[in-house]
């Protein structure tokens, strides 16, 4: 009777070893963008430490139906949790809302503060857009801005409009921002265009990345000066502001972004479904001369 009880303890062991969690992160990247591979990177981080299986899907067509279809084929394979970039609740509401209501917990991140609950989201890690923008706004209105441009490089996506908004209530002037597209090249050729077209700009707000590098190149090519702020940190960033060609940008700590959904999933899963109390804000800081040689080596790695 002891051998029999061995071997079924044994058994229920392998089989509860033989299946391992698995969450899909789903983002709106379309590929280009050195932002998401820091929060890939967090994600798959969390996804060892705990043990899970993990996949990271992305449209690269950035369209939201593609977007929408693809969260919906992820709940069609029953993960043990989602986590959602959420940049057009109305586009993709329904397909998380449908996750949720078959018994998926969703975590969204980084978009869609406003909106998490209403798709059915358990709640949301990222940066208070709005807050953020305003804070770039305070600091450039200090720094001397006077007559500012804001570089939209996702004109869909309404966090990004949100610092916009933000930056130019905090200067107190009329929102005045482009859409730049998500290529290199269109965004240099925009921003020249919209330097020689006003000479009278004198800051820019680049709310990603790589229109922080493009528009200085621009800025270069153009022969203006320009207050430049960005968002988000990469290697040619940190060196734009070691070189003095950008006055600042703002961390919102992506590796977070990642890390935190795949490990509270985890928690929530293995401990009768416990979650933090409140929703988590990952940024904003300042990165700026003061502290940019401190984060340069972790710049697109984990900051």
């Amino acid at each position: 009777m002891r051998k029999v009880l061995l071997a079924a303890t044994a058994v229920t062991a392998l089989a509860a070893a033989a299946h391992a969690e698995r969450y899909v992160l789903i983002t709106h990247t379309q590929g280009t963008d050195p932002f998401w591979p820091v929060v890939e990177r967090g994600a798959r981080d969390a996804a060892t430490a705990v043990g899970a299986e993990f996949d990271h899907l992305f449209a690269p067509s950035g369209d939201m139906a593609d977007m929408a279809r693809l969260i919906e084929s992820a709940t069609a394979s029953q993960p043990d949790g989602l986590i959602v970039s959420l940049p057009d609740a109305a586009a993709l509401g329904p397909a998380i809302k449908a996750a949720s209501e078959s018994g998926i917990p969703v975590i969204t991140i980084n978009s869609g503060l406003e909106h998490y609950q209403e798709v059915g989201a358990l709640m949301h890690v990222g940066q208070p857009e709005r807050l953020a923008g305003e804070a770039a706004g305070q600091r450039a209105k200090t720094e001397g801005a006077n007559k500012a441009l804001c570089l939209n490089h996702e004109a869909f996506n309404t966090p990004m409009v949100e610092r916009c908004e933000g930056y130019f209530e905090a200067i107190g002037q009329t929102l005045n921002m482009i859409d730049v597209s998500n290529d290199v090249a269109q965004i240099k050729t925009r921003t020249a265009a919209a330097l020689q077209a006003d000479p009278e700009i004198d800051a820019l707000l680049a709310v990603g990345p790589h229109v922080c590098e493009a528009a200085a190149d621009a800025v270069r090519e153009v022969g203006a000066e320009v207050h430049l702020s960005c968002f988000d940190l990469t290697p040619g960033v940190i060196n734009l502001i070691k070189e003095g060609r950008a006055a600042y940008t703002i961390d919102q700590q992506q590796y977070l972004q990642g890390y935190m959904p795949v490990t509270l999933l985890h928690v929530y899963n293995t401990n009768a479904q416990m979650l933090p109390g409140s929703n988590i804000p990952s940024g904003p800081g300042f990165v700026d001369a003061s502290n940019a040689e401190a984060v340069e080596a972790l710049a697109g790695e984990t900051r």
